[in-house]
């Protein structure tokens, strides 16, 4: 019988998952630097591969393309690398084997906001969020809160209203390390 060996506890990925805008980036680099690990935006990794924006690969290749492309690259990290601080695009976490890979293999991290907190943000979002294109408040908001039922499915949520990611990465940070001696002292 080949049982599949468990990945242990501090060897696995960070996984952040949230909506976007939350600070998944900002947060996952700064959690990177504390944890001497290295740092991978998906979303950045695709576009330098392609050479073209997120928005730019919507437009000329489509969201299916994309997906596609979004899904290949997370499962390889999640299955093949070890040690690293992953974030996750705003809709990855809805593709259901992209989930249960990354919970599988992965310690996943729900970075979460209040609707009225990321309202402050939007105006910063809609241009480089082609999801949030020709959307209403009310439409944005709508789907806000669909993808917070998606992002239940995690290890641990973290809150981040009224918190600077400095403050969020070193909470993050204590937290894993707390957990690591618990599950798996050394």
């Amino acid at each position: 019988m080949n049982a599949k060996r468990a990945i242990p506890v501090r060897e696995r990925n960070i996984v952040l998952i949230g909506f976007m805008g939350v600070g998944k980036t900002t947060i996952g680099q700064l959690v990177a630097k504390k944890l001497y690990r290295d740092f991978i935006d998906i979303d950045q990794e695709i576009e330098k591969d392609f050479n073209m924006s997120i928005p730019e690969m919507f437009e000329e290749k489509g969201e299916d393309f994309f997906r596609k492309t979004e899904k290949e690259y997370i499962l390889d990290i999640c299955r093949h690398k070890r040690f690293k601080i992953v974030s996750l695009g705003g809709g990855s976490f809805k593709q259901e084997e992209i989930r249960k890979c990354c919970l599988e293999n992965c310690l996943v991290l729900h970075l979460d906001l209040s609707w009225e907190n990321w309202k402050q943000r939007a105006d910063l979002l809609i241009e480089s969020r082609p999801v949030l294109h020709n959307r209403s408040m009310d439409e944005m908001e709508q789907l806000f809160n669909e993808r917070k039922v998606i992002y239940d499915k995690h290890n641990s949520k973290v809150a981040t209203d009224n918190l600077s990611p400095e403050e969020v990465a070193d909470y993050i940070v204590e937290t894993l390390k707390i957990g690591w001696d618990l599950y798996q002292p050394m």
